[in-house]
């Protein structure tokens, strides 16, 4: 998987793909939000928008990921967790969704934290966008490697977010 310069298309298929999100879940939507590196300015990014959405309750789980294949969603509990259901769509994959209950875990507010930091600190935004090739040269596929070489990253912005 390789990073690819930043696109402003990815905002738009952002909003594209939200409304169509909340023509599904619309009673249950509190926000929608485009997180991920996609959603930081001017950094190199994997072509893939995350999406995460904000729901008032998540006990239809089952209804949620129904009507999201009907849209072209698969869910993968084995990348979920107890802060969020995760889906992928789009073969190759082009869309992350990550479904989170208001109030239930501190996943909503890290996401938003993070990409505004790295968004009105472009130093930082940079740095991550380095660590992330660094990483990638190490773990080509973006799997364990990747993911877990972030994470001190991730915890250092947000604790200078404070």
């Amino acid at each position: 998987m390789l990073l690819v310069e930043h696109d402003s298309k990815w905002n738009k298929e952002f909003e594209a793909e939200a409304a169509l999100i909340r023509s599904v879940l619309e009673d249950e939507i509190v926000d929608i939000q485009h997180i991920g590196s996609t959603a930081i300015n001017n950094i190199k990014a994997k072509p893939i928008v995350d999406i995460a959405v904000l729901l008032s309750r998540e006990e239809y789980l089952q209804a949620y990921t129904r009507d999201l294949a009907k849209m072209g969603y698969v869910y993968y509990p084995e990348s979920s967790s107890v802060e969020r259901l995760f889906y992928r769509k789009g073969d190759p994959v082009k869309f992350h969704l990550s479904l989170t209950q208001e109030g239930k875990t501190d996943y909503w507010r890290r996401q938003l934290v993070f990409r505004d930091y790295l968004n009105s600190h472009p130093d930082k935004a940079v740095e991550y966008q380095k660590l992330k090739e660094d990483l990638l040269i190490k773990d080509p596929t973006a799997g364990k490697i990747y993911s877990e070489g972030k994470s001190n990253f991730v915890r250092d912005v947000l604790e200078l977010a404070k």
